[in-house]
C-alpha cells in the first residue's frame, strides 16, 4: 500500500515542499531514500517507540519510503511526524483522505509528545503557497505559524491528537493571530528604554544622531563607562519596525531555531551583541545547512560589536 504524506525543507529562509512516500510490502526490512541526514534516518527509531507508548502495535512490514523531491537534503527532526503518520496510514490507522490537504512538521519524543522545531514560519508561507487547506504543527510552533493568514494552521500536544483529528474523531479549531494587533500591542514594550539613562548628555546626543540618520557609531571608554548599557537601549529610539519588516526579522529567527516558545511575532528591533572571540561563519552565517549569523539576526535592528576593534 502506498501513501504521501506532506512535510516541507527550509533552506535559508526559503522552504520547499516535500512529498514523503511510504510503501508498505511483506517483511522485515526498512528504507529510506531520499537524501536524508542522520537525525532523519534515526527517527524511525523515535517512530517506533512513540506509536507503542501511544497504544499501537509497531508494523512488522517491509517499509519502503521515499522523500521527494530526492536531489534536497533533508536535515532535522521535523520529518518524525509526516514520516510517524505515512506509517501508520499505510498500516490502515490513519484515514488516506484527509491526508493530501495537510502539511505537517514536528519532533516526536518517545512517549509521543510533539517537540517544537525551527523555521516553522517558512513553512506556513510554503503551505500557503501550495494552497494546502492546514498545517499541523507542536503546540509551541502555533503562534508563529498562525500569523501566516488564509491558513488553517493546528498545534497538538501529541501524535494521538493527531491521529484522532486526521480520523475524524476530534474537533480541533485552528489558532488565529490577530497579526496586526499583537504587532502593535507590544512595540512599545522595552525592556531596556533609552529614557532610563541618567546623565551621558553628549553621549546620548551622538547616539540620536546616528538613530536618526541610521549611522554606524563607535563608542570608546573604560570598562563600566555604559557603552553596553546605551547601545543594548538604541532600539528603543531607533523608527519602529513596520509590518513587512517584522515579519522578514521573525522568520529569520524562527530558521535560526531562536524565537521565543510562544511568539508569534518580533514587534521590537533586535539587539545582537557577539563575543569578540566570535568566529568568522558565526558573525557572517551560511555553513551547508546556510543559518543565519549575527550579521543576519541583527537584520533590522542593532549590531553591538564590543572589544572587536
Amino acid at each position: 500500500m502506498l501513501v504521501k504524506t506532506y512535510s516541507a525543507a527550509v533552506t535559508a529562509l526559503e522552504a520547499t515542499t516535500i512529498t514523503i512516500e511510504v510503501n508498505l510490502t511483506r517483511g522485515t526490512s526498512f528504507h529510506l531514500s531520499g537524501l536524508a541526514d542522520t537525525a532523519v534516518k534515526e527517527s524511525y527509531d523515535r517512530i517506533r517507540a512513540a506509536i507503542e507508548n501511544i497504544g499501537y502495535k509497531a508494523p512488522t512490514a517491509d517499509l519502503t519510503i521515499n522523500m521527494s523531491p530526492a536531489d534536497i537534503r533533508k536535515e532535522g527532526s521535523g520529518y518524525d511526524l509526516p514520516l510517524a503518520i505515512g506509517i501508520l496510514s499505510a498500516y490502515s490507522k490513519v484515514e488516506e483522505d484527509a491526508l493530501k490537504d495537510y502539511m505537517m512538521v514536528g519532533e516526536l519524543g518517545l512517549d509521543g509528545k510533539l517537540k517544537p522545531v525551527s523555521g516553522v514560519l517558512s513553512v506556513a508561507i510554503r503551505a500557503r503557497k501550495e494552497k494546502f487547506k492546514g498545517l499541523i504543527v507542536p503546540k509551541e510552533n502555533v503562534r508563529e505559524a498562525a500569523v501566516v493568514n488564509q491558513l488553517e494552521v493546528y498545534g497538538m500536544e501529541n501524535i494521538a491528537d493527531v491521529i484522532a483529528f486526521l480520523n475524524g474523531g476530534e474537533n480541533c479549531e485552528p489558532t488565529i493571530v490577530d497579526t496586526r494587533k499583537e504587532f502593535y500591542a507590544h512595540q512599545y514594550a522595552f525592556d531596556l528604554d533609552f529614557a532610563d539613562v541618567r546623565g551621558q548628555e553628549s553621549v546620548k546626543r551622538a547616539l540620536e544622531v546616528a538613530a536618526a540618520g541610521g549611522h554606524n557609531v563607535i563608542l570608546i571608554g573604560p570598562p563600566g563607562s555604559g557603552k553596553s548599557m546605551m547601545a543594548k537601549r538604541l532600539p528603543s529610539i531607533l523608527p519602529p519596525l513596520s509590518l513587512a519588516e517584522s515579519l522578514e526579522t521573525t522568520q529569520i529567527h524562527s530558521v535560526a531555531g531562536i524565537l521565543p516558545s510562544g511568539t508569534s511575532l518580533i514587534s521590537q528591533r533586535p539587539f545582537r551583541s557577539p563575543h569578540h572571540t566570535i568566529s568568522q561563519v558565526a558573525m557572517t552565517g551560511g555553513t551547508q545547512k546556510a543559518q543565519p549569523g549575527e550579521v543576519s539576526l541583527a537584520h533590522n535592528g542593532v549590531l553591538f560589536c564590543n572589544g572587536m576593534i
